[in-house]
Order: C-alpha cells, then sequence, then structure tokens
C-alpha cells in the first residue's frame, strides 16, 4: 500500500510519519498539493497525484502551504475533490478550514459553550480601537491582537494602548483578531493536549520566561495529566470535529480554564520528548483504521 502525506517540507515530522507507516508495511510519498492537477477534461472528473498512477485509498495531510487567496482555494479544493471520489483525508479540508482560520475556531467553540477567551474580529481599524477603549480603558481588560492565520506564536502581541493606532503589518495582513487576554495569575504554564480520534493522547505543560509559552519561543515542556485539562480538550476538538489536532489550554488566576487555539496540523517534537508517547504511531493507526 503506497499513501501520499501532503506536505512542503517534511522535516523531522514527516520522517517520524513516514517511518511510523513503514512500520505498518505502508509506504509513505511526500507530496506537495502545487504539484497536482485537477483533470476535467473526460466523463469523470480526475485529480493527478505525483508518482500515483491512480487515487490512493487514503492521504495524510500534513500542511498546507500559505499563498495568495485563489492558490490557497485550489489547494484545499484538492482536498475537498479527493475526499468527494472517495479518498480519505485526514485531515479534511473542512477540518483544516475550520482551524487554520483562527475567527472560525473562536465562534465554533463559544457555540459549542466551551470556554473561550472574548474575541472580536474585524478589518476597520477605527471599529477595532473603538473595542480597545471599551474594553481596556473602560473596563480594564488586556487585550492581545494575533494573526488570523499563524501559528508558533508569531505575531501575538498585547495591545499597548499608548501605541494606537494599531499596527498594519504582515502580521496583521488587514484583519484584526483582538482576543481578551487572560490573567493566570501563579499558573505560569499553559497546556498542549493532542487529541486523536476524541482520545487525548498525549499532554505537556509548558512554561516559559514571559506570558507566551510556545515551545518555538523556547518553553520548558513537561508530562501533564490532569483530568480536567483533557477533559476541555476533547470536548474542543468535538466540537470542531476533527479527527486529530493540538488543542492549547489555559489557566487563569481562578483556576478557571479557558481553550486558546485549536490546530489540525499541530507539531509534536516538544510534546513527545516529554512524554515519551510515539505520537506519529498513535497518527499513523489511527489513520490506517480508517483507510
Amino acid at each position: 500500500m503506497r499513501i501520499p502525506i501532503y506536505t512542503d517540507d517534511a522535516g523531522w515530522h514527516g520522517a517520524q510519519l513516514k517511518q511510523a507507516f513503514a512500520i505498518r508495511g505502508v509506504e509513505a510519498i511526500f507530496v506537495s498539493l502545487q504539484d497536482c492537477l485537477i483533470d476535467l477534461s473526460g466523463q469523470q472528473p480526475h485529480i493527478q497525484i505525483p508518482q500515483f498512477n491512480h487515487l490512493p485509498k487514503a492521504a495524510f495531510v500534513r500542511g498546507v502551504t500559505g499563498g495568495t487567496l485563489p492558490q490557497v482555494i485550489t489547494r484545499l479544493n484538492i482536498l475537498h475533490m479527493l475526499k468527494t471520489l472517495g479518498v480519505n483525508i485526514y485531515n479534511d479540508g473542512r477540518a483544516i478550514e475550520r482551524t487554520v482560520d483562527k475567527a472560525m475556531t473562536s465562534f465554533l467553540l463559544h457555540q459549542a459553550n466551551i470556554n473561550t477567551p472574548a474575541t472580536w474580529v474585524c478589518e476597520s481599524r477605527s471599529i477595532a480601537h473603538k473595542m480597545i477603549h471599551q474594553e481596556q480603558v473602560l473596563k480594564h481588560n488586556k487585550l492581545v491582537i494575533k494573526p488570523l492565520f499563524g501559528s508558533q506564536g508569531e505575531g501575538v502581541r498585547l495591545v499597548d494602548t499608548a501605541k494606537l493606532p494599531l499596527p498594519m503589518d504582515d502580521f496583521v495582513d488587514g484583519v484584526f483578531y483582538l482576543q481578551q487576554f487572560i490573567d493566570t495569575g501563579h499558573h505560569k504554564h499553559d497546556y498542549r493536549v493532542f487529541v486523536v480520534a476524541n482520545q487525548a493522547v498525549a499532554a505537556m505543560r509548558r512554561s516559559g520566561e514571559g506570558w507566551l509559552h510556545n515551545v518555538a519561543q523556547g518553553a520548558e515542556c513537561k508530562a501533564a495529566d490532569e483530568a480536567d485539562v483533557l477533559e476541555l480538550a476533547i470536548k474542543a476538538a468535538e466540537a470542531i470535529d476533527i479527527a486529530y489536532c493540538g488543542v492549547d489550554i489555559i489557566r487563569d488566576a481562578t483556576g478557571k480554564l479557558w481553550v486558546l487555539e485549536v490546530n489540525s496540523i499541530p507539531a509534536w517534537r516538544g510534546l513527545q520528548s516529554a512524554t515519551n508517547v510515539n505520537v506519529a504511531q498513535v497518527l499513523v493507526d489511527d489513520f490506517l483504521s480508517k483507510a
């Protein structure tokens, strides 16, 4: 059996997946979505995948590269079309769309009554400034500005009312995503929980020097197994309706838990080093059970 792994940067995670597939007797081929062809010239629609003469039974998605809006839509359309043609896509295009867009993730979490920070999203700088005035000046609530699309803590900043107007830079990219800052008090850490098939398979506590605790920002990782954290992560994954994900959770000064993000293409290098769980093998085994 041969299956494609959609990625443009195989790296450590790709090598882990390739080895996990090999253990199960499956050959994994790294493929770029940019190199696929939507062929609608015949009676039946067909997606041409490099190194594959026929459509595979399933495909593992490890990354969807950013680009122009038409490019991103085309790459996601390939995943949607493959699923329509009977290929099991893991995670599928719909799940990726719901999580790569932080606004949609926040909406779905709110709709499911899952604790997640108050959030405001708009394109208007003047409206964004009104929300900042309302929250930070009148209510004394700190706000965080984040990229709508982004990961690993890049571009995440506290809003400084002394430095208004808000920036119009690559991280903002024309959309202001503002979120209430959660005061953790003496809890100087957050959690990353890896959920597969609605089961929490591994979790870690990330501690950093500042208020951001991403592994890419140098956070220290230790295994975690708090039942309330794992339960909340599973609820978040169910709300998003996703095959596998990384759920970021924080505990505020009162002990209340909040879901910050749900990542559909999560890294697990730090998690694996902290827990000794073979995350790649767990993913591959779940993938093959569905394929």
